[in-house]
């Protein structure tokens, strides 16, 4: 017998569980993008995204559970020392608004192939990817002091995803 997919369980093709399994690490790094931080600050961020990430293995949903261990079996897991590589896009612009599209398309989609619970489950989830990624760092300051907690570059990115997502 065959092993079927874990995504054929929920009724997604091969694309649209891409959709979903790509996405949370786009958020994370879309919002680490959203505030030029430094190495060291981008670090933190990555950190604190990979770890919310491998959390969503504990979700009560069966969907963000399955996703997040998806993308803990690609990239690695926090918990056994994983580190993300730190990505510095080319035009944080065009890709944060790559990840925007994104996720409209995966709210939509998420609209019509599950359940209110699961899909609000999953949004959710990415809004506290993106949470927890902004809030990792301070941003502006001098040598590492002061600055804000969260700026208004991240907090932009932030509310424009959770209002992407539940549009």
């Amino acid at each position: 017998m065959i092993e079927q997919p874990a995504y054929t369980g929920f009724g997604f093709s091969d694309e649209e569980w891409g959709l979903l399994v790509g996405l949370p690490q786009s958020v994370l790094t879309a919002a680490s993008a959203a505030e030029s931080d430094g190495a060291r600050r981008t670090m933190a961020e990555n950190a604190a995204g990979l770890e919310t990430i491998a959390a969503g293995r504990e979700s009560a949903s069966p969907l963000v559970a399955a996703v997040a261990g998806e993308v803990v079996a690609r990239v690695g897991d926090p918990e056994i020392g994983a580190e993300l590589p730190v990505i510095e896009p080319a035009d944080p612009q065009a890709m944060t608004d790559d990840v925007l599209a994104r996720a409209a398309q995966a709210s939509t989609l998420l609209a019509t192939k599950v359940d209110e619970g699961q899909a609000g489950a999953y949004r959710h989830w990415l809004v506290e990817i993106a949470e927890q990624v902004v809030g990792a760092a301070a941003s502006g300051g001098l040598l590492g002091l002061g600055g804000d907690v969260v700026s208004d570059s991240e907090r932009h990115f932030r509310d424009r995803l959770a209002q992407v997502l539940n549009d």
